[in-house]
């Protein structure tokens, strides 16, 4: 089946709020065996949305709408639903009811304008929301079937999960679809594309392949459609292992998003610590894993040692090291790795010391020159790279190059 997301707000199009609904929605239905093969953002107007709803529907199994619910003036997606299906607004006992459960529980009194969010056109099945008092509206018209959820994201995610797509599966015949992500590091997009053309070229018709750039990273996701999962599931891996057998060198991993997360999985698993001493990139490796539930199991600490004199007093560096080869050096990475790692108590420690700009470079060491060092068990990694002139990519990029170190000496 095939589905039409429709994510309205003005603020998603002025860039005030980050449209996340139309993504994690997009990822859920692909894993339950539905085709997104379209997502719209539009205004919040009347028109735009009965114009929006009109095209999708006649080419689509099934349209999701988010947005729009709210009790005051400015919400207006009910109202273009009644008149798109010719009905009528009524209140309905079931989301009433849950609109006092919601406001009883906060200690809140029940005004007016908030029971407005009980009522709903009287054709829709109301798909009741536990988490908020916007209840979610299923309407079906001649075999196509519309959805209206809230735009609040946690109260979307619940209602996707357990109302909005065991409907769907029990009302279409879905099919399989397997997915597998592949994280590239080390090589750009173009060469990997060169590399693996003849693998590429010769993947079944049924597996479609997608290059996913990123700073200093390639994801590769291979899509497979069938009636079998487990077929299609054994296809995909032996497939895999051809593709490791031509650029098995530049993977890093699989079944991960992003680089993190597979650091956070490795780390987790191979019961490994690790901390960090930073310059150059800010603090933003910690960040990036601390952002991630679980991370305390692995990750002891870090330093953001951005002048010469924190990476002496809190790193250990030698004065000696930093006047003869300077703060972007192979020298002076390697005695912050290996002080952090000494420090904190931490099976492993990597550095970061460079050049992010768009000041300060050199003919010797020009912008976006990164020195990187990760201690271990076994000794000192370091790699020089140049990673050009732009500051946030500069970052980006040295935090994916760590993450690719870090689980290269794990494995």
């Amino acid at each position: 089946m095939n589905i039409s997301i429709i994510n309205i707000g003005d603020e998603l199009l002025i860039g005030q709020v980050v449209n996340t609904n139309a993504t994690n929605m997009s990822k859920m239905l692909i894993a339950a065996g539905m085709d997104v093969d379209e997502v719209a953002v539009i205004a919040d107007k009347r028109e735009a949305i009965a114009d929006t709803l009109s095209r999708t529907i006649a080419s689509h199994d099934a349209v999701i709408i988010t947005g729009g619910l709210g009790p005051t003036k400015d919400d207006v997606t009910k109202k273009v639903l009644c008149d798109f299906f010719g009905s009528t607004l009524v209140e309905n006992q079931t989301a009433l009811e849950n609109v006092k459960r919601i406001f009883d529980a906060r200690g809140y009194e029940l005004t007016p304008i908030n029971r407005l969010q009980a009522w709903v056109p009287e054709c829709c099945t109301v798909l009741n929301n536990d988490l908020g008092t916007a209840p979610g509206m299923w309407f079906e018209r001649d075999g196509h079937v519309v959805v209206s959820l809230p735009g609040v994201p946690f109260e979307m995610d619940w209602l996707m999960r357990n109302r909005v797509i065991p409907k769907l599966q029990a009302t279409f015949n879905t099919e399989a679809i397997v997915t597998k992500n592949i994280l590239v590091q080390g090589i750009g997009e173009s060469f990997l594309s060169d590399m693996i053309e003849r693998w590429e070229l010769a993947l079944p018709k049924n597996i479609g392949l997608a290059y996913l750039p990123q700073a200093g990273m390639v994801k590769l996701r291979l899509t497979a459609h069938g009636t079998d999962r487990k077929e299609l599931e054994e296809t995909i891996a032996e497939r895999v292992k051809e593709l490791y057998q031509i650029a098995g060198q530049y993977i890093a991993g699989e079944d991960c998003e992003t680089l993190p997360e597979l650091v956070h999985q490795t780390l987790t698993k191979q019961g490994k610590t690790l901390a960090t001493a930073e310059s150059c990139t800010g603090g933003a490796i910690a960040s990036k894993l601390t952002a991630m539930a679980g991370a305390s199991v692995y990750f002891r600490g870090g330093v953001v040692a951005y002048s010469n004199d924190v990476k002496q007093s809190a790193l250990g560096v030698k004065a000696s090291t930093l006047d003869t080869f300077g703060a972007v050096s192979e020298e002076t990475v390697r005695e912050m790795a290996e002080g952090v790692r000494t420090r904190l108590g931490a099976d492993y420690g990597i550095a970061t010391s460079g050049i992010a700009g768009p000041t300060g470079g050199t003919p010797e060491k020009p912008v976006g020159t990164v020195w990187i060092a990760i201690a271990g068990p076994d000794g000192v990694e370091t790699r020089l790279k140049k990673f050009g002139d732009d500051r946030l990519r500069t970052i980006d990029r040295t935090c994916n190059e760590v993450f690719s170190m870090i689980i290269k000496n794990i494995k």
